[in-house]
């Protein structure tokens, strides 16, 4: 009883948090192999940086990419490659925006980028924790963040303990492929049903494979 309520009560606040932030930020609902999550986009802190985040989800452009990037206590990364880490064609890179306030903090969404800061394209990454060295400071430019899960963060955690290890040249890579199967605009009246639908607990079958034990006599 006790855990049903503890259920209702986070969908009540992420609910909540969702429509506090809706009017002014824009949605996105990732549909993974492992759940679906949700990213607010802040496009006033990051303009650049949401509107090209934007343009590639509403190009269809994630559907098919898989996470081929994680490190447990640190981030997940993907929105890059496909399931046999082929890299598809970007557009432009776009310019750095990590000095617009926004910090690497646990849930917090950036976007990957190289050693130029001026490099990052398509691929974005979660923060598992709060990452200060990845912030900007008076001396270097950092990773911009433009972006923070709010819903669906335990998605995040399930492809950050996935096992990996199977391919040499990609040692980070999940073993087996976790794929972003969809990104796509929502607003908050849409997600009360995914909200619910991923806190309510999934009905096990093991019991149909379980052999009767027959009473004492």
């Amino acid at each position: 009883m006790l855990k049903k309520i503890a259920h209702l009560l986070l969908g009540f606040s992420l609910a909540t948090s969702i429509n506090a932030y809706a009017a002014e930020n824009t949605l996105v609902a990732i549909k993974t192999d492992l759940g679906t999550f949700v990213v607010e986009v802040y496009s006033k802190a990051a303009p650049v940086t949401a509107q090209n985040f934007l343009g590639y989800v509403d190009a269809k452009f994630y559907d098919g990419t898989i996470f081929h990037r994680v490190v447990p206590g640190f981030v997940v990364q993907g929105g890059g490659m496909t399931f046999d880490f082929a890299e598809k064609e970007t557009r432009k890179p776009i310019v750095n925006e990590s000095v617009n306030g926004l910090k690497n903090d646990y849930k917090s969404v950036a976007m990957a980028r190289q050693q130029d800061p001026n490099s990052a394209t398509a691929q974005f990454y979660i923060n598992l924790q709060n990452n200060p060295g990845l912030n900007a400071t008076e001396t270097k430019p950092g990773y911009t963040v433009f972006g923070k899960v709010v819903a669906g963060m335990d998605v995040i955690e399930k492809i950050a303990q996935e096992p990996r290890g199977m391919f040499k040249a990609f040692p980070e890579a999940p073993n087996y492929a976790v794929r972003i199967l969809s990104a796509t605009r929502t607003d908050a009246g849409s997600l009360d049903a995914l909200i619910e639908s991923q806190n309510t607990p999934k009905p096990s079958s093991i019991k149909d494979a379980l052999v009767p034990i027959n009473d004492p006599q």
